[in-house]
């Protein structure tokens, strides 16, 4: 039998479409419509001329757009612009949009976004696009990465990331406890309970992801300890914060490459 041939998806690509989710759904705190769509489209000399550094030709559209809150014209003028973000202090960094934006024009791409307030906002991520034929790969052989039945526990206070996660572990073959604060999750791990991997965010509210693990490590200084923050990778890893069988992801991942981390762990 022939082995399935797949095409390598564009990491960067992926990322933005995460990206503008997220925001989507931030954006629809009780609730709303959340539209993807995608559209081939040709931008013409007159389209590019009104766009500095625009180069007229085929593109690939990829569009999200919401019935959220919506944003002002002073917010939209300022929403590109690196380390500007529309989120309170603890509940994410907002730096989506920025990052689509930067990604966008190192492709030779291009980005709109309109929005009302108390109607929504829809953003375009327009990609330059190639007429080449996509060679298909053969899917590489991978090493397993299914649990076997390892105990994890996860403390996650936002409520869809501690579903998704506790869900796909689960199917994956570990057994999952989950605890929305690190309260909850103290008499968990002080307990006689087996736990062996510790699943937590860093921006935990009142005593901290690494705080949590430093506990932890009191009674159980063998405990394994994934980190998922929604930081900068290199922002959040300073020196000292990884002790030994400690890693960390950033926020958001597939979650293939969350099976993956895992088991890099324990095999760690």
């Amino acid at each position: 039998m022939k082995r399935p041939q797949v095409v390598r998806p564009c990491e960067p690509a992926e990322k933005a479409l995460l990206n503008l989710c997220i925001d989507a759904r931030d954006a629809m705190p009780c609730g709303g419509g959340l539209v993807v769509e995608t559209d081939n489209v040709h931008l013409d000399e007159h389209y590019a001329m009104d766009h500095p550094g625009l180069a007229p030709g085929d593109y690939v559209v990829l569009s999200v757009s919401d019935t959220g809150i919506g944003m002002s014209a002073s917010t939209l003028e300022r929403v590109f612009k690196p380390f500007f973000t529309t989120k309170p202090v603890g509940q994410g960094t907002g730096l989506g949009l920025s990052m689509i934006y930067g990604f966008a024009r190192q492709s030779g791409g291009h980005v709109h976004i309109y929005s009302e307030l108390g109607v929504g906002t829809s953003v375009k991520f327009f990609i330059p696009r190639s007429h080449q034929g996509i060679e298909p790969v053969h899917a590489p052989k991978t090493k397993t990465v299914g649990g076997q039945g390892e105990m994890v526990l996860v403390v996650e206070d936002d409520p869809s990331v501690r579903l998704i996660v506790t869900e796909v572990l689960g199917e994956i073959g570990y057994s999952v406890i989950e605890a929305l604060y690190a309260a909850s999750a103290l008499p968990i791990l002080q307990s006689n309970k087996d736990i062996d991997l510790l699943i937590t965010d860093v921006g935990l509210p009142g005593t901290n992801g690494r705080q949590l693990a430093e506990i932890a490590r009191q009674t159980r200084p063998e405990l394994k300890v994934l980190f998922i923050t929604g930081y900068a990778q290199n922002a959040a890893v300073r020196s000292g914060f990884l002790d030994k069988g400690m890693d960390m992801m950033t926020k958001p991942f597939a979650m293939d490459a969350l099976a993956m981390k895992i088991r890099d762990v324990f095999d760690g």
